[in-house]
């Protein structure tokens, strides 16, 4: 058995990773944490039928874990992976302090300072289905965003075969359920404000996420700062579906892409390309580790791409679980759906 502790047990990614992790069967789960609920069960503030006792992170036994899931926001999870790697604990951070390889890049888009630089090299970037190589060595692996994990895997087939038309923006427009803005109450997850609507957000070169799908998307030599983000919420509690506009720089067929996409994502357990003429939906992916793209070709050099990912799941806690599975040498599968 894995031992393995939860920092930031009571937020909706980490109740999500915790209920992934009590199905693990080569997972014991230590310690979970909450700075605000410590003393107090997972089931006094969520209505579950099992218990989890919640702890504060002052006193989480890091000696006594082998990997811990650090669900904890950005900036207040740089002193908690610290910590966790000078005890020799292997890390899976669910935050955005360690995605940026750039630290002055990091400072601009999430205005504090960066207080741990000596482990940005040290961190692997997760997404299983471009950098698993790195993602099964690594001892501090830096979990993706959700809308830049479905944006990425929408576009990594294009980017792998150099198809991508530099000179044309990127246009991502993506829809998220209410889960993604985190559980903290604030007027624009208030019910009244969002049932029976649809909200932009951050729109404009404002959301913090470009930072992310730029670095990726430059990684192969592409345009990365040539990307236009709409994110939008939607009343529903979980899902994501981001629709891609991308121009090519070479005519390809409708058979041609779906072949590229078919053989890009060969042997990938969580990836479905779905064929020509269905379009991707919430449905697909929603409570799975799943994500599902169609392609849809307007002319031989402009495509739009659909790609639905669970945004608790392939999106967050999901895809962390897939991470630790890799770097334990465990079939990825494993706890999966």
């Amino acid at each position: 058995m894995i031992n393995v502790g939860v920092f930031g047990a009571s937020g909706y990614t980490g109740f999500e990773t915790i209920k992934i992790l009590r199905q693990h069967p080569q997972v014991k789960l230590i310690f979970a944490t909450s700075e605000n609920s410590a003393g107090r069960n997972m089931s006094d503030i969520y209505p579950v039928a099992w218990d989890v006792p919640l702890v504060s992170s002052k006193t989480a036994p890091l000696d006594e874990v082998d990997a811990v899931f650090c669900c904890l926001p950005h900036a207040a999870s740089m002193p908690t992976v610290r910590a966790a790697r000078q005890s020799g604990v292997r890390v899976i951070d669910l935050s955005a302090d360690f995605r940026l390889t750039n630290i002055a890049t990091y400072e601009k888009w999430y205005s504090v300072p960066h207080t741990a630089p000596e482990l940005l090299q040290e961190a692997a970037y997760g997404i299983p289905e471009i950098n698993r190589p790195q993602i099964r060595e690594t001892n501090l692996l830096a979990n993706p965003g959700c809308y830049p994990t479905s944006i990425i895997l929408a576009l990594y087939p294009l980017l792998k075969a150099g198809l991508l038309n530099a000179q044309q923006p990127i246009i991502a427009d993506s829809k998220s359920g209410l889960s993604g803005a985190g559980r903290k109450a604030s007027l624009k997850t208030h019910f009244v404000e969002v049932n029976e609507n649809l909200s932009p957000y951050n729109i404009g070169q404002k959301h913090r996420h470009i930072a992310e799908v730029s670095d990726i998307v430059n990684r192969f030599e592409g345009n990365g700062d040539n990307i236009i983000f709409s994110p939008h919420l939607v009343p529903i509690s979980r899902g994501m579906l981001s629709t891609i506009y991308a121009g090519l720089n070479e005519d390809q067929s409708s058979p041609q892409l779906q072949t590229l996409y078919q053989e890009a994502y060969t042997g990938q357990p969580f990836m479905r390309i779905l064929p020509d003429g269905q379009l991707a939906t919430m449905a697909h992916t929603q409570n799975s580790n799943l994500c599902v793209i169609s392609i849809t070709t307007v002319t031989p050099r402009q495509l739009i791409l659909c790609s639905s990912i669970d945004n608790l799941g392939k999106g967050a806690a999901g895809q962390a679980v897939q991470n630790f599975n890799i770097m334990f040498d465990i079939e990825e599968t494993v706890g999966l759906i």
